[in-house]
């Protein structure tokens, strides 16, 4: 395994992290112990979680994933062996029976202290704002379209006030941020940077893969000059970039064929996409899914990968993509590809 820091600090962490939103859904808690035991075999110390999780969201399994990982440390004591990042859920339509008060001092207070309840654990490292409060884009929408009837109130130094709070407790140690835009990452660093006692955000986790690269517009300098470290999620695009659904295929029980809504990264440019991806990692003696997280991987913004599987036989081929070394004839034919068909699938 290969390591890194998360940004402003000296906590180690691996470059692979352990994805874990299919627990309690696609995965029972003993699949979902088998993972964390492989993982934790192979070097691999970072694993990320949510209060949502397990997706798609469901009120009946809310918290579900949260739970299984904390049963793993009660019952293997490798709690302080792991570096855990967790998450507040956004408002939405679609989590509306988690909370609907976004991210006021009641809301991140009582998340984080539910979130540790269920994670048997008294801190977490890594605490993260799961999307924004106000409306933008992200989740696949491309642009930004104002809405002028958001009504929503600039509150980034009330959330780090309570974060903070929440710090000099012991109840987390540090903050990052999901689904934003440069905008909204740049104010979080500055009211910071104006406020010396507000937590700095250290962390970003928004999509990136070769079937999205969208980051590297905007975000991936803001990343690289303010060190703000990506944490990579989809890196295989649903599994679309382990070339499954190739040629029309919908394997029985696959993530896209139970649930349709995640369907973006295999329509018709992805598809395409992606088949050119599959021939050069082909003709160059790689899988698909090594090679698309081996780019992951070697991007310098990138602090973290996060891979998810639902079985041990593919988190065994994700884990090991951290020993995949990308020729330059292969990175010369991924940027062929893209400028071809750039970012088919935000």
């Amino acid at each position: 395994m290969k390591y890194t820091h998360l940004p402003h600090t000296t906590i180690e962490v691996s470059k692979i992290c352990l994805g874990t939103m299919t627990w309690g859904r696609q995965n029972t808690e003993e699949e979902g112990h088998e993972q964390m035991d492989y993982a934790l075999e192979q070097g691999v110390n970072f694993f990320d979680t949510a209060e949502l999780y397990p997706v798609p969201a469901k009120a009946d399994l809310y918290g579900n994933t949260e739970k299984i990982i904390g049963s793993w440390f009660k019952k293997t004591g490798n709690r302080d062996k792991v570096v855990l990042a967790s998450k507040i859920a956004g408002n939405g339509d679609y989590t509306k029976f988690i909370r609907t008060t976004g991210f006021s001092r009641e809301s991140i207070i009582t998340a984080v202290e539910n979130s540790l309840e269920r994670l048997q654990t008294d801190y977490i490292d890594l605490y993260q704002l799961h999307w924004p409060e106000r409306t933008t884009n992200y989740f696949g929408k491309r642009g930004y379209e104002h809405d002028i009837s958001d009504h929503w109130k600039d509150n980034f130094h009330q959330v780090l006030e309570t974060l903070r709070d929440l710090i000099r407790e012991g109840k987390i140690r540090h903050v990052g941020i999901s689904n934003e835009t440069p905008w909204g990452t740049m104010r979080y660093l500055e009211e910071s940077k104006v406020h010396a006692t507000l937590p700095r955000t250290i962390t970003i986790q928004n999509p990136y893969s070769l079937l999205n690269r969208l980051f590297e517009v905007g975000l991936s300098e803001i990343a690289i000059r303010e060190k703000i470290g990506l944490l990579a999620y989809s890196p295989l695009g649903f599994g679309a970039l382990s070339g499954k659904y190739l040629g029309g295929r919908m394997p029985e029980g696959s993530r896209i064929s139970l649930f349709p809504n995640f369907s973006r990264y295999i329509g018709e440019t992805a598809a395409q996409a992606t088949q050119k991806y599959y021939e050069l990692a082909q003709s160059n003696d790689l899988s698909l899914a090594q090679m698309s997280l081996a780019f992951v991987n070697t991007r310098p913004f990138v602090t973290s990968n996060i891979i998810g599987a639902t079985s041990v036989k593919q988190l065994k081929e994700n884990i090991a993509s951290i020993d995949v070394e990308l020729s330059e004839d292969v990175l010369k034919g991924i940027e062929t590809i893209h400028n071809q068909i750039p970012n088919p699938a935000p």
